[in-house]
């Protein structure tokens, strides 16, 4: 009786230890990674948003690898193939270039990889477009300079030439700019584009312009908070910083003090919690096969023969009547941190 008992634990033992043998490695396969590659983590909102999509991937419960480009497009595409053979489910790419990412794109759909082009366009029609709607951006901007110095000289600082993003949000700005041109309201003094969006071309093109024009510029058209950055930086070595508009988006804390202290006219809050929340979520969804529920739209470039389903995130201009709301108390920057610069007595209540 005592061996038959025996045997029946035994034989119940080795069942359960069949199960369990099956069963982990199934719930392991199933287990999402997500590949995620990053320009450049050296640029304040990228590293932060590296932070950002991390925590939605914990929340999640998915795992996530990151690379770092460094600014260079050969090496993000290396690093994309490196994720691709690590077994990624779905990428997630913030693109350097907008024409090399393609082939990256191309060489994880041959995989059956699906792709996601986080707030930077890549040139194939097989990735999905999350990012804001950057001609409204352009647009925003503007208005605000435009606001402030409604005739007088302007000149424009582009961002990357090689990244689409910048040519839509050129696009924006020119809606309203072109109408003043025409009309002679705005004389269009130049316009230089900055690659990678470096705050150090954008220094170097107003400088440049300050001296060709004997510091007779009444505008500064900017593309990114880091371009308006450098732009300031010219106009404060010639006294002119906050006489002088100048407009960015992003929302860094730098672009936020400059709002608060009146040498930047305007940033665009584009809250990229929910745009990494958005994107982490949509890349899982891809990751398990399915077509993600927040596609409301539809990324065109004509030039380029390409039509992309799109997620589009809401944008909010931010200048200094709005600081405060938008950024302070929707959490995005705290008190102390945006008006650092600005005397104590004279912070908003």
């Amino acid at each position: 009786m005592r061996n038959s008992r025996l045997i029946v634990s035994v034989l119940v033992a080795l069942l359960l230890s069949l199960v369990f043998v099956n069963v982990i490695p199934a719930f392991a396969a199933d287990k999402v990674t997500i590949g995620v590659s990053i320009r450049s983590l050296s640029e304040e909102r990228w590293a932060r948003e590296r932070i950002l999509l991390e925590d939605k991937a914990k929340e999640l419960g998915v795992d996530v690898i990151f690379t770092d480009a460094n600014n260079d497009e050969f090496v993000q595409n290396s690093q994309i193939e490196n994720l691709i053979a690590r077994g990624v489910d779905a990428l997630i790419i913030i693109a350097r270039n907008s024409d090399v990412a393609a082939s990256g794109v191309e060489m994880a759909l041959e995989e059956g990889i699906p792709s996601l082009a986080y707030d930077v366009a890549i040139y194939h029609p097989g990735a999905i477009y999350v990012s804001f709607d950057s001609v409204r951006v352009g647009y925003e901007m503007a208005t605000a300079v435009v606001d402030q110095v409604p005739q007088g000289r302007y000149f424009w600082v582009g961002g990357s030439p090689t990244d689409d993003n910048a040519y839509l949000v050129r696009k924006g700005q020119f809606q309203v700019l072109q109408p003043l041109i025409d009309s002679g309201d705005i004389e269009l003094l130049g316009e230089q584009w900055c690659d990678a969006w470096s705050p150090e071309e954008a220094l170097k093109h107003v400088e440049n312009a300050l001296t060709a024009h004997s510091n007779q510029i009444d505008a500064v058209v900017c593309a990114n908070d880091g371009t308006a950055g450098g732009a300031v930086q010219a106009l404060q070595e010639q006294g002119l910083a906050g006489k002088v508009p100048t407009c960015g988006q992003d929302a860094d804390l730098v672009a936020c003090q400059r709002v608060a202290e009146g040498t930047q006219a305007v940033t665009i809050f584009k809250d990229v919690r929910i745009l990494a929340d958005t994107a982490m979520a949509a890349a899982v969804e891809l990751a398990r096969g399915n077509r993600p529920e927040g596609i409301n739209g539809k990324y065109v470039n004509e030039s380029k023969g390409i039509e992309q389903d799109a997620i589009f995130v809401d944008v909010v201009p931010v200048t200094k009547d709005n600081l405060y709301e938008v950024i302070v108390q929707g959490g995005f920057h705290s008190l102390e941190d945006v008006y650092r610069n600005i005397p104590k007595d004279q912070w908003p209540q």
